[in-house]
């Protein structure tokens, strides 16, 4: 029999998900997903329709697994706060106020989080991200790839120990990968774990290791 589900939340130095399984209705999107992974650039790879997205949802508790574990710890064992603090996510499918500029969406994240300096934050990464020439314009009227930009900069807003990437070079040009790749890079020499779901071999070649699911469930 499976195990019950079960989420474990500790200090980001270690991922280890054990025999994870995930049915939405009566479709079995995931079976029986077993890996570790500590620090560095863990992909996940695999065509459309193969479970990446919704991985990625179960591992950051965005999603409750229908069975099997997800631990979060480090080497001491020792329990933290909730992964919620800790975690950043980049995502096609998270999007922001259309009504609210990027900078405004940035603060209003940053003011939620009671971070120090929110507008000194909010404007390096508008910069950081390629998108502050873009900061007063309302999100709703930002092309797909400026919105991606901010997707990031707002998943780099608190300085997150792990960070979730999903697709992250949607709709971005030669110059948008790029920065990704460098943010990628940056975030790595950091020494925080990052979870980066692609189709695409270009941005699964800047991790570490590699797990790939198929659409076979």
């Amino acid at each position: 029999m499976p195990a019950d589900p079960e989420i474990a939340y500790f200090w980001p130095m270690q991922l280890e998900v054990s025999s994870l399984s995930k049915r939405i209705g009566k479709k079995l999107i995931l079976d029986d997903i077993t890996f570790r992974h500590e620090r560095g650039v863990m992909g996940i790879g695999g065509p459309n329709g193969s479970g990446k997205s919704t991985l990625m949802k179960c591992l950051s508790g965005l999603m409750k697994p229908s069975s099997g574990k997800v631990k979060w710890t480090n080497h001491e064992q020792q329990e933290n706060r909730t992964i919620w603090q800790q975690l950043g996510y980049a995502a096609p499918y998270i999007s922001h106020y259309p009504e609210l500029t990027a900078r405004e969406n940035l603060l209003f994240l940053a003011n939620i989080r009671n971070l120090p300096r929110p507008d000194e934050r909010a404007d390096e990464l508008l910069a950081q991200t390629g998108i502050d020439h873009r900061a007063h314009v309302r999100y709703g009227s930002l092309s797909s790839g400026q919105q991606q930009r901010v997707r990031l900069a707002s998943a780099l807003l608190h300085q997150p120990e792990i960070l979730f990437l999903d697709e992250p070079g949607t709709n971005l040009d030669e110059s948008g990968q790029k920065m990704v790749k460098d943010l990628i890079d940056q975030a790595r020499s950091n020494g925080n774990l990052i979870l980066l779901a692609s189709n695409a071999q270009e941005e699964l070649n800047w991790c570490d290791e590699v797990y790939r699911l198929d659409s076979s469930t």
